[in-house]
């Protein structure tokens, strides 16, 4: 059932192209390598341009285990999947449940209320539809490969590090918003 959701998700995210151009992790016709050349390219655009570059690497640790399951559903309606498959997704998230075992003790199960399941086959289209809204907002460029972030842009002048700088505290915001 996993694979079929998956499927008609994909089907609706590209035909409405709804991932960004900033996300290459996970997307059909990216990779790690298409990430490094695009970001590759439009910097060494700016250097040949003679202009001062500053790039801000940015890895949002342990990203996977930090989607919320009553943040997720409103994103996925944001971007027009339909009422069943947003339900779907729901109780799929809500019948997740984890323990701890310690020294041969294991602890009771406890409900887990974030978190995209890593090696599901719907964990990673749903972290890309929760970060995809990353950019919202951004003044610079933002070049995403699943979790690990660049943000980078032109600082010859005062406004552009004062841009950067903005541009890091809205990623904060949004952080911890989400």
């Amino acid at each position: 059932m996993e694979q079929v959701l998956k499927e008609t998700i994909l089907k609706h995210l590209e035909e409405r192209k709804v991932i960004r151009n900033s996300q290459h992790g996970f997307t059909k016709g990216k990779s790690c390598l298409t990430n490094l050349i695009a970001f590759y390219d439009e910097i060494t655009g700016s250097v040949d341009m003679r202009k001062a570059v500053e790039v801000i690497y940015l890895d949002f640790s342990i990203a996977f285990d930090t989607v919320s399951h009553s943040i997720l559903p409103s994103k996925l309606n944001k971007y027009g999947l339909d009422d069943w498959t947003i339900r779907w997704i729901e109780s799929w998230l809500d019948c997740q449940a984890q323990r701890v075992m310690i020294n041969g003790s294991m602890s009771s199960w406890q409900p887990v209320s974030s978190r995209v399941p890593q090696g599901s086959v719907l964990g990673l289209v749903l972290f890309n539809v929760f970060i995809n809204d990353l950019d919202d907002g951004m003044d610079c460029t933002l070049s995403k490969f699943a979790d690990y972030t660049k943000l980078w842009g032109e600082v010859d002048k005062l406004k552009g590090r004062d841009r950067l700088e903005s541009d890091l505290d809205k990623l904060e915001d949004s952080a911890k918003r989400n």
